[in-house]
């Protein structure tokens, strides 16, 4: 038997069900498919501004802020642009140890998905997706920078989906 070529898309759930199998849940025979088209770096700083003096290990560790955002955009009839937007500040007795900001894109088709999961899909798998390829770039850019890694901890991108649709619909009810 031999062997189908590999794709160069990663799919997160099959395009179409296997010859034989049942229709999939919403019945007309496709199921929901989430393919990444492309992942790029959209926009990277790294700043060390008081370079070299912050290099020398300090007695303690700097407090360290982190910001994560999400954005899409509707590109096709069934491609999106998810952005993830990271940004990490490095701060000890008032001194900035280093910053960095990075957005990481990618370009994904979502298909067959029902309108009421859309957001969902698009909001926390798709930068569930980007977050260990965008966590890569920031521990090598603050390695690079003279530091030890920073490794963010995973996002629990759903909480985050949950937090920002119940500032909506605060904002909603007493607008």
């Amino acid at each position: 038997m031999a062997k189908s070529p590999k794709s160069k898309k990663s799919n997160v759930t099959p395009a179409s069900p296997a010859a034989g199998a049942s229709p999939a849940p919403d019945g007309n025979g496709t199921a929901p498919a989430l393919n990444v088209l492309a992942q790029y770096v959209k926009d990277f700083s790294f700043e060390n501004p008081n370079a070299p003096q912050t290099l020398s290990a300090g007695p303690k560790s700097p407090q360290i802020q982190i910001q994560i955002n999400v954005n899409a955009k509707k590109v096709g009839d069934s491609e999106y642009e998810v952005e993830l937007d990271l940004g990490a500040e490095a701060v000890e007795d008032n001194t900035v140890i280093f910053k960095v900001e990075l957005v990481y894109a990618g370009m994904m088709r979502v298909q067959n998905v029902p309108e009421e999961a859309l957001q969902a899909v698009i909001l926390v798998e798709c930068p569930r997706i980007l977050f260990p390829f965008a966590r890569q770039i920031i521990a090598e850019a603050t390695r690079n920078g003279g530091y030890p890694p920073l490794l963010l901890e995973p996002i629990d991108f759903m909480a985050l989906f949950q937090q920002n649709a119940a500032k909506q619909a605060q904002g909603q009810v007493q607008s």
